[in-house]
């Protein structure tokens, strides 16, 4: 039948329309075939038809190629892997810090793609590395009611949050689990404004080691310190803290009762600053209480300096639905550049400081801490507890 086939399909190729009609009709009737058929099967039946494997089938040229995604996944990971508009926003000032600092070497057109790349398409190319990276928090503090009646709650008419100096603060603790005995805190304090965010570590949620953290974080703010939010609990809501705030002039206002959004900035960055940061192992040894200091001294200037943050410009309710507009990513050393309200000798002092700043060698620094965290609570589960010295209180 095939070479029948082939003799039909030679003659009707070749034949004039009005003879392709006959040969057609002789075709139906030795083959018995359907006359749609039948001329498809005259039209090509010569033809070799080509065939190819899925791997061989011609698609667009990728854009992005093994070189970009390589350079991308290392500068997403020296970033601490954010996500497609964070990191999309500071990509120009990262990879100039690491090339300027010896630690990251780019072609030109590399470079070029790098800069040029979307934040969904960062998002799309690093979803494979994000799966491979596939615990709660609880509260320690307790009411504090003696001062409640002379602190105020916060009010929209007494702080201005469009202005750096107005900041929320929050204790973390660091139990393992476990609430028992003694063992460390994160102090947490987070200016509404900017983003600009300090953490210290203290020894425990005494209402002395608490405020002593406040002092000293204060000094490090580069702008003046205006008023102090917290939520209800005693280690913030007792007579120390009351008498500095009225000594020093600082506004101090506290949450309403059961409404944790109230404190809704330094909630977010407890998460993703502290939890983020160390976890949530027990800390409970001088040692681990050191590390944590010198942990955070590195992880304040990454995260102002680097890590860039968003805020809600405008929100827009629609029946039950609710559509939330953000600003674009900025980073908080720059919100406070940007600020009319920060000295221009602040400004000089800063932009020195972070033009000084080593990116990457910032977050060896802090995975170094990291590890060191981790190996001690290996120890500790091993029964190496009793080489460490607890807590000095002094």
């Amino acid at each position: 039948m095939k070479n029948v086939v082939e003799d039909y399909s030679k003659r009707y190729r070749k034949a004039r329309k009005k003879e392709k009609s006959e040969i057609l009709e002789e075709f139906t009737r030795v083959t018995k075939y359907n006359r749609s058929y039948a001329s498809f099967l005259l039209r090509g039946a010569s033809k070799k038809r080509k065939t190819t494997s899925p791997s061989q089938k011609k698609g667009r040229k990728k854009k992005y190629d093994h070189k970009v995604f390589v350079k991308l996944v290392k500068i997403w990971e020296i970033m601490d892997f954010p996500c497609g508009k964070r990191l999309e926003a500071v990509m120009d000032e990262v990879i100039d810090n690491l090339v300027r600092n010896g630690h990251l070497t780019l072609t030109e057109e590399t470079k070029r793609k790098l800069l040029n790349i979307s934040a969904s398409t960062i998002d799309r190319l690093l979803s494979s590395e994000r799966k491979k990276m596939e615990l709660k928090g609880r509260s320690h503090t307790k009411p504090g009611t003696l001062l409640k009646k002379h602190i105020r709650i916060k009010t929209h008419y007494e702080w201005d949050d469009t202005r750096p100096g107005f900041v929320e603060i929050d204790l973390v603790g660091h139990d393992g689990g476990s609430v028992s005995g003694d063992f460390c805190y994160s102090l947490n304090m987070v200016d509404v404004a900017s983003g600009w965010s300090v953490v210290a570590p203290i020894r425990n949620k005494a209402q002395i080691w608490t405020l002593k953290a406040i002092i000293q974080l204060r000094k490090t703010l580069p702008f003046t310190l205006l008023g102090i939010h917290s939520d209800n609990g005693s280690e913030f809501i007792n007579r120390h803290i009351y008498r500095y705030c009225e000594d020093e002039g600082l506004l101090f206002t506290r949450t309403r009762s059961y409404n944790k959004n109230d404190n809704c900035h330094v909630e977010q960055k407890n998460w993703s600053v502290v939890r983020r940061a160390v976890g949530y192992y027990r800390y409970d040894t001088e040692e681990e209480f050191q590390i944590l200091k010198e942990l955070y001294a590195s992880l304040n200037l990454y995260n102002n300096h680097f890590q860039p943050n968003q805020k809600i410009i405008e929100k827009i309710r629609k029946g039950n639905k609710v559509s939330k507009k953000y600003d674009r990513p900025t980073t908080p050393y720059e919100r406070i550049m940007q600020s009319p309200w920060v000295d221009q000798n602040t400004k000089d002092r800063l932009r020195k400081q972070h033009e000084a700043l080593d990116i990457y060698k910032l977050k060896s620094i802090i995975t170094h801490f990291q590890e060191q965290l981790v190996n001690i609570q290996i120890d500790k589960s091993k029964g190496g507890i009793l080489n460490y010295v607890p807590l000095n209180f002094k």
